[in-house]
């Protein structure tokens, strides 16, 4: 079928921006005509495991037959009552749940573009992937119903919503019981765009990262399938939201892919997941740093026997944490790098393979490299610009910082990193965290990890502060654990154990003790907003 809404098509980067497309194993052999969600779902029904549990949640247990028959439903629901066509955008707003996972399978499936959203966001907020988009029609969880509807008066634009969660008459699911349950999945090019995420703004405006059906298939295919390793038996849990690529592959994708089961939590703080985990009986757990540091100190009377493996993204993983989850539970955490724009992790290591400290080596299916301003590979052990390049690449939607983004056909992350002589890679800081103090560079998150070692430190940011001697010092800003004040005494303390732990010109000059640090929707620190004061 052929795409009638050309939007995204015509808004895609020009051919000379575009990234280096590699498909170097076999499974990225991908036909030319592909919708994703054949594969995902109706590929176990067909093949007789329609019986097996896929999406879970609060008093919800779908098989892949049942899960199958609401998608179809939603699609006919889009098709025929708001007459969507294949190409049009449709905003998704919900809490993580079967039903959001559902509406954006049968989105995808009706040859659209799904664009979730985080569930927190406010009516200013959502209109500006309203308006970049040019999105008329919505999917909404009707507990989120007056943002969505505040949004009208900015964007005007927005038709219809199909609210889900009431018994209205109009209602999405009033709707679905009128609809059929058989819908076949529209034919699709493997390279048609399927999904829009919205970058979550650690530096500022979103982007809106534009995926294709095969992109949705070549992160199970890579990282899934080559170093996570999941089975059929296992049940996936996690915090990040669908809406945050990290999640949708992590939490809907992998476990897809494989007929596997996912455990969709509308709430999963850390305390939520470590009842969750043994109360589901979850294999595979996908969450940040941060989740796991808080558990910890929670495990005691915990049942996590069934619990094998865990992935660790978003943030850079310390070593402390890695080492202080190994040694309570057994389990070697899986780290590794990803962005919205590549949509899942590129640099990561087996379990087997992991060195503490280290994000890992390429996945199979991607090279990355070491470069300097000019594009050139640097010696190892030489601090530089991570260049990236894969069967997944950075495609703005209309933005001119896709040639910030992609350069010499390579996705430059903005990240900088060291690689050593095995081949791994060590994370430095973002590219724009590097502080250049007294002519020492210094990485703001190695002074960061080094802070987190100390007891009273529940939290840190660590930043550059210009300082007219220095030209920048180091600044810290510390939420404590309880217990403790925030006064000199414990501020000395808190620098010469950082002396004492790194090279002592690294430790913070200033810092600053804070209620809470300023992160994303997706829990992601926002630095910018330490360096606006």
């Amino acid at each position: 079928m052929t795409i009638t809404d050309d939007f995204a098509r015509s808004h895609l980067p020009a051919a000379a921006a575009m990234p280096d497309l590699i498909f170097t194993l076999p499974e990225l052999q991908y036909p030319p005509r592909l919708n994703c969600v054949t594969r995902l779902l109706d590929h176990w029904v067909r093949a007789g495991e329609g019986g097996r549990p896929c999406l879970i949640g609060a008093g919800v247990e779908w098989s892949y037959a049942e899960t199958q028959a609401k998608v179809n439903r939603i699609a006919n629901v889009l098709v025929q009552h708001y007459g969507i066509t294949p190409g049009q955008r449709v905003l998704l707003r919900a809490p993580n749940g079967p039903m959001l996972a559902a509406c954006l399978l049968a989105v995808i499936k009706a040859g659209a573009i799904a664009v979730p959203t985080m569930p927190m966001l406010r009516a200013r907020e959502l209109t500006y992937p309203m308006e970049k988009a040019r999105i008329s029609l919505a999917l909404c969880d009707v507990h989120l119903r007056d943002e969505l509807e505040g949004t009208r008066m900015l964007s005007p634009a927005l038709g219809p919503v199909g609210y889900f969660g009431d018994a209205a008459a109009d209602g999405l699911e009033a709707l679905m019981d009128a609809a059929s349950d058989q819908f076949d999945a529209v034919d699709t090019a493997a390279g048609d765009v399927c999904l829009i995420g919205f970058t979550s703004g650690t530096t500022g405006v979103p982007k809106g990262s534009m995926h294709f059906h095969r992109d949705l298939l070549a992160v199970c295919d890579a990282y899934g399938a080559q170093v996570l390793r999941p089975v059929a038996a296992d049940r996936f849990i996690g915090s990040p939201p669908l809406a945050f690529t990290f999640g949708l592959g992590g939490l809907l994708l992998f476990p897809l892919h494989v007929g596997a089961s996912a455990v969709l939590l509308e709430r999963a703080g850390p305390d939520d997941l470590l009842q969750a985990i043994p109360q589901y009986g979850a294999t595979v757990c996908i969450s940040a740093p941060t989740a796991y540091r808080v558990m910890l100190g929670k495990l005691a009377g915990r049942d996590f026997s069934r619990l094998r493996k865990c992935v660790s993204a978003g943030e850079t993983l310390p070593k402390a944490t890695f080492d202080a989850w190994l040694g309570a539970t057994g389990i070697r955490m899986l780290d590794g790098i990803g962005s919205t724009e590549m949509f899942h992790i590129f640099i990561a290591a087996r379990e087997e393979d992991t060195r503490a400290g280290a994000t890992g080596k390429p996945v199979p299916g991607y090279e990355a490299k070491v470069v300097d301003a000019e594009l050139n590979e640097v010696p190892d052990g030489t601090p530089g610009r991570l260049a990236v390049r894969g069967p997944t690449g950075c495609k703005y939607l209309d933005d001119p910082r896709q040639a910030s983004y992609v350069q010499g056909g390579w996705n430059l992350t903005g990240d900088t990193y060291i690689r050593d002589a095995d081949g791994y890679f060590w994370f430095q800081a973002r590219s724009d965290d590097m502080i250049v103090s007294a002519g020492y560079n210094i990485a703001g998150p190695e002074v960061e990890a080094a802070l987190m070692l100390h007891p009273a430190v529940a939290e840190c940011a660590v930043i550059g502060w210009p300082d007219p001697a220095r030209g920048m010092l180091v600044k810290a800003f510390i939420v404590l654990t309880p217990g403790h004040t925030g006064d000199a005494a414990l501020t000395t303390d808190l620098q010469d154990f950082v002396k004492a732990t790194i090279a002592p010109y690294k430790y913070p000059r200033a810092i600053d003790y804070v209620a809470a640090l300023p992160k994303t929707a997706t829990g992601k620190l926002q630095r910018f907003r330490l360096r606006e004061g």
